[in-house]
């Protein structure tokens, strides 16, 4: 059983991604299971230090959010390996499934829906407070535990405002969750998070994605250039729920709202309680900005949401 810094067991394999493993450990220090996330075998030769920094940036950018739907990162080190140092991170080990995983049998009832997105929401708005961008925001990066839904995988987190690395390369993260303004190369923002998030709400609530396409380029233009579908009948779906999410999905990112109003729009329309960093702001009344009885954008939100 391999053990990285004397400290750490890797008990067994419980995620593969395009780059890392994750693994289930056990902290031999604090006795203690965790998650460690480690370079896959196959990439850790190619990327060398490339590598140790991009995952030391992963683990920087979670551990600076101590937030309830947030996975932990409990540390961050290099191991030995045969040609490299291969970089981990060590993380809360989360008890649960994946959003994606409880998709593949349909959509969720509204109500569960809107609690997870809210819950999302919540730890994008602390991010955000941290001028952190996810950019990755999708139903494989969420994870359903007992205690509510928590946000994984910052591996390609950025710094708001900050361009990709190259200009003229592959746009990161999801096709079918990146917002349209990052394909005509703007920058990394918070209302690039704010689309995927439609794109995941509208997802939980009808089963499917926004738009119909056959390839993620067919996604990709169909999200740059059309209007999504209208949600389907859904019963008693509160009108502010499907107006948070089409707002989500506007192609114009100002139109987009924050994170903070999402979070608590979703948690009213369920009555459900999340944790957001509110600078010592009161927030606006929901009414200020989404209509709920018709479930409207409010004509005056962008100078409502000024005040959050």
């Amino acid at each position: 059983m391999q053990t990285l810094a004397g400290r750490y067991q890797l008990v067994r394999r419980i995620g593969v991604g395009g780059m890392s493993e994750v693994w289930q450990g056990h902290d031999r220090v604090l006795d203690r299971p965790v998650a460690v996330k480690i370079m896959a075998p196959a990439v850790e030769g190619t990327l060398g230090e490339a590598g140790v920094d991009l995952i030391r940036t992963e683990a920087r950018s979670a551990a600076r959010l101590a937030h309830p739907n947030v996975a932990g990162v409990h540390d961050f080190g290099t191991s030995r390996g045969a040609c490299h140092d291969v970089p981990y991170i060590v993380m809360e080990l989360v008890d649960g499934q994946t959003l994606s995983t409880h998709l593949r049998a349909g959509p969720l009832d509204w109500r569960i829906a809107a609690r997870i997105g809210a819950e999302v929401a919540a730890a994008l708005a602390a991010a955000h407070a941290e001028q952190v961008v996810h950019r990755d925001i999708k139903p494989a990066n969420i994870m359903l535990t007992p205690a509510g839904a928590k946000v994984l995988d910052f591996g390609i987190a950025a710094a708001i405002g900050a361009r990709d690395p190259d200009p003229d390369g592959m746009v990161m993260g999801a096709p079918a969750y990146v917002a349209p303004e990052r394909f005509e190369g703007s920058p990394a923002t918070p209302a690039a998070d704010m689309f995927a998030l439609g794109t995941l709400l509208y997802q939980c609530l009808s089963g499917r994605l926004p738009w119909r396409a056959e390839t993620p380029t067919g996604m990709v233009r169909a999200a740059c250039n059309e209007e999504p579908d209208p949600l389907p009948p859904i019963d008693d779906l509160a009108p502010e729920v499907a107006a948070l999410c089409r707002l989500c999905l506007n192609r114009h990112p100002d139109d987009r709202p924050t994170a903070l109003v999402a979070a608590l729009v979703l948690a009213e329309a369920v009555d459900a309680r999340v944790y957001v960093p509110m600078g010592g702001i009161e927030p606006a009344p929901m009414a200020e900005w989404i209509d709920a009885p018709t479930g409207r954008a409010n004509p005056d939100r962008r100078a409502s949401e000024r005040r959050w």
